[in-house]
């Protein structure tokens, strides 16, 4: 199996973004998790761009120990020299060089015959190479540069000491067949060609960076540029997990794979889009937030059968714990069925059906139907629940510099009453604690929230709770103006629905393959 390199220039492409600007510490936060994803290479910056920039790739280069650092440089001196000086201390620096090649940018940018460009490369590249074991050089939009020049200036560039030359698709002008003949030209027909890795450097201007990459790859490409979640100039840079995904899961095909640790994949996505502040679109291949998701019905009912009838490849794979089937309007009953079961309901196919219409009914008007829009409908409309325990008083006793003491009392089934105090870090602590103890239940209280359900001062405040008792899980709700008796009503009725559930042994619970439904 053929061994792909992955060149990630997150920190020097990927921050070129509009709008993105990474601090050192940001930088040497990602770089310090490219190293754990298993890059090979790290393209830490332009350290001839700025001061800052030239400390940031500085304090990558002392940090990374497994993974060859990089800085860019133009075909000039000084540029070489601020690589040079950011570089001290790399376990395995590498030099960046680039000069445009095409037609239209020597024409209107260089101001460069051919002659001129070839001569300035190979004076750079010989300077760099008193400094420099490994050289990549890039003939900057090598895309739209006349082939056979292009094969001119690959040889120039092995000739002149360069390791590495890559080929990059500067503004996404080619399409797959194009940019993989490139590489096949070049293979055939550059002298010593052998003794350099080709590399392939895509953007996705007509979103085509994934496909051109790999195309690179069915023609001889050994190493693959890109960035995580694909951010970088433009429209962006080839997406790195989703080349590597494509090599892994379709290694039939493409003969070659990575050495990626690829369940550091989601980990390094979320930091990137956290530090960058670039959010990933929901359906971004690999890491978007739906690319495990299922809501279609015929889609659930076939995943909660055999996973592999919906995926190719598992979440796990990329350090994600299991694939979510959404429930919404699109959602079937099969998939309705196992998500009552998953949260600890057991009903009669009558009660089921009778649920699922007011599902479908709730779901034509929300998006996404969370488990709490379930647990709502359930105890609201089909479950029965008789008042165990009733609330009779409250009193509370609370001030800045005293300690929050509540006293209970409620009433029982059989007409009696019990009443318990208790302090505790906050009101709502002190209350609970002593409904515990009129209770006598052991409960986790998971979620707490509050809600105005009218208008003014005098408003009706809603206390939702969500409580788990082992594999019990309910919720109850409380209503009144003063939402420190709302909170006590609600969890009193959350210890009611407890009591109930109690008495209905739950189901044995289908394995499904680590399929959440959500």
């Amino acid at each position: 199996m053929r061994k792909i390199y992955i060149f990630d220039t997150t920190l020097r492409d990927g921050e070129q973004s509009p709008g993105v600007n990474l601090n050192m510490q940001e930088k040497l936060e990602i770089a310090l998790q490219l190293e754990r994803l298993g890059v090979d290479r790290i393209e830490a910056g332009f350290p001839a761009a700025s001061p800052g920039d030239l400390a940031g790739v500085n304090a990558v280069a002392r940090a990374i120990k497994n993974a060859s650092v990089i800085g860019l440089a133009r075909s000039r001196e000084q540029d070489i020299d601020a690589v040079r000086e950011a570089l001290k201390g790399a376990q395995d620096p590498c030099l960046h060089l680039f000069l445009a090649s095409s037609p239209i940018h020597r024409k209107y940018k260089l101001k460069m015959s051919k002659e001129q460009m070839l001569e300035t490369a190979d004076k750079a590249i010989r300077y760099a190479k008193k400094y420099f074991d490994k050289i990549e050089f890039s003939p900057e939009d090598a895309g739209r540069t006349e082939l056979d020049f292009l094969c001119e200036v690959t040889a120039m560039a092995i000739r002149a000491g360069a390791t590495v030359v890559n080929i990059p698709d500067t503004v996404g002008y080619l399409n797959p067949s194009e940019f993989g003949n490139i590489f096949k030209v070049l293979k055939e027909n550059v002298a010593d060609i052998e003794k350099i890795q080709l590399s392939a450097h895509c953007h996705d201007d007509l979103g085509m960076a994934t496909a051109n990459a790999l195309a690179a790859v069915l023609n001889g490409a050994d190493q693959i540029e890109g960035t995580i979640n694909g951010i970088g100039e433009r429209a962006g840079n080839t997406s790195l997990e989703e080349v590597a995904m494509a090599l892994e899961t379709r290694q039939d095909f493409f003969q070659a794979k990575t050495s990626l640790v690829l369940g550091e994949i989601a980990r390094t996505s979320r930091l990137v889009s956290k530090l960058t502040g670039m959010v990933v679109p929901g359906n971004k291949a690999i890491v978007g937030a739906n690319a495990f998701a299922h809501e279609s019905g015929i889609h659930q009912d076939g995943m909660l059968k055999e996973k592999t009838t919906y995926e190719i490849m598992s979440p796990e794979m990329i350090g994600l714990k299991e694939s979510t089937l959404v429930l919404g309007k699109h959602s079937g009953r099969h998939a309705f069925r196992e998500k009552l079961i998953d949260i600890g309901y057991e009903l009669s196919d009558e009660q089921v059906n009778t649920a699922f219409s007011k599902f479908k009914d709730l779901a034509d008007k929300k998006k996404e139907v969370s488990d709490e829009d379930i647990r709502a409908l359930i105890e609201e409309k089909l479950i029965e629940t008789p008042e165990v325990f009733a609330l009779d008083n409250l009193q509370l006793s609370y001030g800045n510099q005293s300690v929050p003491t509540a006293t209970i009392r409620v009433t029982t089934l059989d007409g009696g009453a019990v009443e318990e105090a208790a302090v505790g870090n906050g009101s709502v602590d002190a209350i609970y604690k002593a409904i515990d103890k009129v209770t006598k239940e052991e409960v986790e209280l998971e979620d707490y929230s509050i809600k105005s359900v009218t208008q003014g001062k005098d408003a009706l405040g809603e206390v939702h709770v969500l409580m788990r008792q082992g594999d019990y899980s309910v919720q109850g709700r409380g209503v009144s103006t003063d939402i420190l008796e709302a909170s006590a009503r609600a969890y009193i009725d959350a210890i009611n629905r407890l009591i109930e559930k109690r008495k209905t042994p739950a189901r044995t619970r289908n394995s499904r393959d680590n399929v959440t439904l959500i």
